[in-house]
């Protein structure tokens, strides 16, 4: 089995400001997992927006393999799972090639962030980080919160311009 929880803050535009990042850094990179239906992949998806204060909702779906969900897709490699990184319609950016980020044998578990600036022609701007974490194993209500994480892969960059580091991440 193959467990996704994806952890997605949302903000405006508006809600750029040091004050905003500071209420962002607060929320948590995992959470306990709800019971989940036994299938190949099953996604917990966390959504904490600025427009309703941060708070956490989220929602449980389940999928077999190959599966591509959430800028990334997910298939077997033998006995392994194979976790690669796919286009978004992301506004910036827009350089985030396909590419491999994990494999994940039995028993393993990883985490990619990464961040994202969407706008269009009938949509303010507004801005995404995630925190996918990922295993493939057994599930047990605590796995992201106890469980160390083997892989970590960290692709966000700064939305609003500059020199990237920490201080201008989701900032």
């Amino acid at each position: 089995m193959v467990i996704v929880q994806r952890v997605v803050v949302r903000w405006a535009k508006q809600a750029r400001g040091a004050a905003e990042a500071t209420r962002r850094r607060g929320i948590p990179s995992a959470f306990e997992l709800p019971p989940i239906p036994d299938a190949p992949l099953v996604i917990h998806d966390v959504l904490a927006e600025e427009r309703t204060g941060y708070a956490p909702s989220s929602a449980v779906s389940s999928h077999t393999l190959p599966a591509q969900l959430n800028g990334l897709r997910f298939r077997l490699s033998g006995a392994a799972v194979e976790v690669v990184r796919t286009p978004t319609l992301a506004a910036y950016p827009t350089n985030r090639f396909p590419g491999q980020v994990f494999l994940l044998h039995f028993g393993e578990n990883a985490r990619y962030r990464a961040n994202f600036r969407f706008s269009g022609y009938s949509t303010e701007w507004y801005y995404e980080q995630w925190t996918v974490n990922i295993a493939h194993g057994p599930w047990h209500r605590e796995l992201f919160l106890r469980e160390e994480i083997a892989y970590e892969k960290d692709e966000r960059v700064s939305l609003y311009g500059g020199t990237r580091g920490m201080s201008s991440w989701g900032a």
